[in-house]
């Protein structure tokens, strides 16, 4: 059976063609609201124990293959299930929801990854690391099968997974072509037969396609939670029947910019000066900013290495006895010494939702300080994207400049599309031409089961 498959940066979605129209499979056993993703995170209570749990769910062949290529991991990983089961820890592991709880019980303890999507194209990675981020990957991807097929009462062997136009990397193709080497080798770790990858904003412009009725210049422009992506796309009734359609594809542009970003400069703008941010150093200079960016950081492994690292610390501290506030640049090192900067972002990413229907939302962090809360609105939203907004912009501009034409109509997806400070800025962009919102979250895993249809029948 074949699938469309949504690898997001922040949630994955699984859907299949029934009757001629996607159905979004509901990977959580509801079929309302947001039940049918599921966060791309993972929660391991030892990173050593990671390769141990995948190589229970491989089928014999690839478990072979497996053990043999991570015999000294899977080592490892024996020597920590010892010590967890002399614990009475659990060895398993959590996804979704079940994984952001666990974690935001007692940070400090175990392993905790979101959106590792967003490292595939690194620069600079050691095999090891890159084994790594394909165990990681593979482990999701088996849950999201399992959860598709236990749906379906049927096994999944063909899939389309989506893609942004350029993954987050600096070395443009050298990473695309590594993020992509690790999602198809995990995905056929975890027993997809035939794997293939279709762009992300042309998934979505296939889904947008079905409602046409004559042929439109469709300018899709993609707000993921790790890359932007944006395509001018000739659409309409006369082409879905074909099989090739780069004929149709006008332009192309990706940035790696997005949903966490927006997150991550809320949470500086709105949360870092409650920890020192912007405050005094006793000699009445600036307090440098680094520290309180590497914090948040959760999209940079080298930041973050750095942020916690022991020299770090002691940096901390004689920054807080320099600062004119200590008790304020003190709650840094709460974050350090507890390992909050995912809880940072949460809290930012929770708010931005929150915005989408409310102009102003608070923020708790007890966690940081007893009775710390901040209120953060729709206008600090926008002030603190500005120039990430202004590179959409750049974006829509750099496609209807490579596609030579204006779009009849602009068709917006991806989860931060819901917040209005970002449609009413990209249809201030483009006046006069029609704005479509599409499911936030569908319009991807639809597009690529209509595609999936189309290559594998």
């Amino acid at each position: 059976m074949m699938i469309g498959f949504d690898y997001g940066t922040s949630n994955c979605s699984v859907a299949t063609m029934r009757n001629g129209q996607p159905h979004i499979i509901p990977l959580l056993g509801n079929k309302l609201g947001n039940e049918s993703y599921i966060a791309s995170n993972l929660y391991a209570p030892s990173r050593d124990v990671i390769s141990s749990w995948l190589s229970q769910q491989l089928a014999a062949p690839q478990q072979a293959d497996y053990i043999a290529e991570r015999r000294h991991q899977l080592q490892k990983g024996q020597s920590a299930l010892r010590e967890l089961k002399f614990d009475g820890i659990s060895s398993e592991l959590l996804f979704g929801k079940s994984a952001l709880t666990q974690y935001l019980q007692d940070p400090e303890e175990g392993y905790y990854i979101k959106s590792p999507k967003s490292f595939l194209g690194a620069s600079g990675l050691a095999n090891t690391q890159i084994q790594f981020f394909e165990d990681i990957v593979a482990c999701m991807m088996s849950n999201v099968k399992n959860l598709t097929e236990q749906a379906l009462q049927k096994e999944v062997t063909q899939t389309v997974i989506g893609r942004p136009i350029n993954f987050q990397g600096l070395h443009g193709e050298e990473s695309n072509r590594q993020a992509i080497s690790v999602l198809t080798k995990a995905a056929k770790r975890v027993g997809f037969k035939d794997v293939e990858f279709q762009y992300e904003p042309v998934a979505a412009g296939f889904e947008f396609e079905a409602s046409l009725t004559k042929e439109t210049r469709v300018l899709v422009v993609d707000i993921g939670g790790g890359t932007s992506d944006c395509s001018m796309l000739l659409m309409g009734p006369d082409f879905v029947e074909h099989d090739n359609r780069n004929e149709h594809l006008l332009a192309h542009a990706g940035v790696r910019v997005a949903g966490n970003d927006f997150d991550i400069q809320l949470a500086l703008q709105g949360i870092m000066p409650s920890l020192g941010m912007n405050s005094l150093l006793k000699t009445g200079k600036p307090m440098p900013s680094a520290n309180f960016r590497q914090a948040l950081a959760i999209n940079n492994i080298n930041a973050q290495t750095e942020f916690y690292s022991a020299k770090n610390r002691r940096e901390l501290e004689l920054l807080s006895l320099d600062a004119q506030e200590s008790e304020l640049v003190s709650r840094l090192l709460t974050v350090h010494d507890h390992k909050l900067s995912y809880q940072l972002v949460n809290a930012a990413e929770q708010a931005k939702i929150g915005l989408s229907d409310h102009e102003e939302q608070i923020i708790h962090l007890d966690d940081i300080h007893e009775n710390l809360a901040i209120t953060v609105s729709r206008a600090m939203l926008k002030q603190a994207n500005i120039r990430t907004l202004d590179q959409i912009a750049q974006l829509m501009t750099s496609a209807v400049a490579e596609a030579q034409c204006q779009p009849d109509v602009i068709f917006v997806t991806g989860g931060t599309a819901k917040s209005p400070v970002l449609s009413e800025f990209l249809q201030q962009q483009m006046p006069g031409i029609p704005l479509i919102v599409g499911d936030h979250f569908g319009s991807v895993t639809s597009g690529l089961a209509r595609w999936a249809e189309r290559i594998y029948k």
